[in-house]
């Protein structure tokens, strides 16, 4: 018999979903992170970015926002780390759920938000941590 994790916490994630301190420094002159300049996102792994890392997105506007990659409508699998498809959408490779990339709104399956993080630009440098 299973343990039912379905219950949502205080920010609306599933409770089954990793609360974690997210602290990261991307240099984005880097050709590691090309990406963002070119395609508008890129991806962000390492310390202080959680259990399966973060999107980050550069808005038309020229600011960032960052995704964390768990899916926030299931409980984390090992099919579950969202992905960006096409350069416009995130998806969700376990259940097919996607999101707009820009806002994050969910188009299919989900009904939430994937969780976000500021993110802040000071020259090349780019700060991503938890509000």
């Amino acid at each position: 018999m299973g343990i039912f994790l379905g219950c949502n916490d205080d920010d609306g994630q599933l409770n089954c979903n990793p609360q974690y301190t997210v602290s990261a420094v991307v240099n984005i002159g880097l050709p590691l992170y090309s990406n963002i300049e070119t395609r508008g996102w890129t991806y962000v792994d390492g310390e202080g970015t959680g259990t399966k890392g973060i999107i980050l997105v550069k808005s038309t506007n020229g600011t960032y926002k960052a995704y964390d990659r768990n899916a926030p409508h299931i409980c984390p699998t090992a099919n579950s780390r969202l992905e960006v498809i096409e350069d416009i959408k995130i998806h969700c490779p376990e259940d097919g759920a996607e999101w707009i990339l820009l806002t994050g709104q969910p188009i299919a399956v989900a009904d939430r938000t994937p969780r976000t993080y500021a993110a802040v630009r000071n020259g090349n440098i780019v700060t991503i941590y938890n509000q």
